[in-house]
């Protein structure tokens, strides 16, 4: 009898531990979609920035592709090709600078996808260790009920007696 309620305590001590351990992947599983939602409003951010760098990009080429034309058209005004020229240094080094700030956010963007995608994979591995556990969970479950039954009928059997 005090084997049984030994054995009977470990069991609970080992279905406490499970269960312990399920909530904190739970926990875990929860943290991480929370950091990946982060992620992904920050790689939407990133997306916008492009978009608006892409965007400025386009018009600072625009513009520059206008102002080389005026500079064609200049010559006979030279004070006119002259300040051309100025807005033309000025909108390549908008353009560089633009190009740069593109480059870098690009960079971010695919380092951000390649974190998203190491996360999700945690994610689910974190998933599916917690529906193991849950599983382990529900057969000691299932064990411990059965135990109970045997120990009730015994215990019967032995009043009997």
């Amino acid at each position: 009898m005090d084997k049984f309620k030994e054995k009977l305590a470990l069991v609970r001590a080992e279905l406490e531990t499970k269960l312990a351990k399920a909530e904190q992947t739970e926990m875990e599983a929860k943290r991480l979609t929370d950091e990946n939602n982060a992620r992904d409003i920050e790689i939407t951010s990133l997306k916008t920035k492009i978009q608006f760098n892409e965007d400025k990009l386009i018009e600072y080429e625009t513009r520059m592709t206008d102002a080389k034309a005026g500079l064609d058209e200049g010559e006979t005004a030279k004070t006119a090709g002259e300040g051309l020229s100025r807005k033309v240094a000025l909108l390549e080094a908008e353009l560089e600078t633009a190009e740069k700030n593109l480059g870098e956010a690009t960079e971010k963007l695919r380092q951000m996808d390649i974190k998203a995608e190491m996360f999700e994979r945690k994610a689910q591995q974190l998933e599916d260790e917690n529906n193991s556990t849950e599983a382990k969970v529900e057969d000691l479950q299932v064990q411990c009920n059965t135990v109970k039954t045997d120990l009730e009928n015994t215990y019967s059997s032995l009043q009997d007696l």
